[in-house]
């Protein structure tokens, strides 16, 4: 696989358009912090993580509103093996004026826009959650 992260964001924008409860992912450190984050701004109801004999998977239990619509509207792939894209501080990009959000990955670990403003830190900008 070239790109976890994308094959991660793949896999959850597949279980929101068919409305499943939960999506399973191939666990790694990486995708563990993302989901994280997810789950710390309340785009997702649950994150947990399961042993499967090699490294383990995450489950990530989906988030809809009452009438069964996504909390998520969109993921998408910032920074791409291809072409990374690479942010200051200043510079970090507003996702849908503020109020979506981006991950990025610094030298202090994954974190929002928000908080990597916060902090004056750079890094690669990993996606857009919105």
């Amino acid at each position: 696989m070239t790109d976890p992260i994308a094959d991660m964001l793949t896999r959850i924008r597949n279980a929101l358009t068919v409305k499943k409860e939960t999506v399973e992912i191939p666990a790694s450190n990486m995708k563990r912090a993302i989901a994280d984050i997810m789950l710390k701004e309340g785009y997702v109801k649950d994150v947990k993580e399961e042993d499967d004999g090699y490294n383990g998977k995450l489950v990530i239990t989906l988030k809809y509103a009452e009438n069964r619509t996504p909390v998520i509207n969109g993921l998408e792939r910032a920074s791409k093996p291809g072409l990374r894209q690479y942010s200051g501080a200043k510079t970090m990009p507003k996702v849908l004026g503020g109020y979506g959000i981006a991950i990025v990955s610094t030298n202090k670990g994954i974190m929002t826009d928000k908080q990597a403003k916060a902090q004056n830190v750079g890094g690669e900008v990993l996606c857009y959650v919105y």
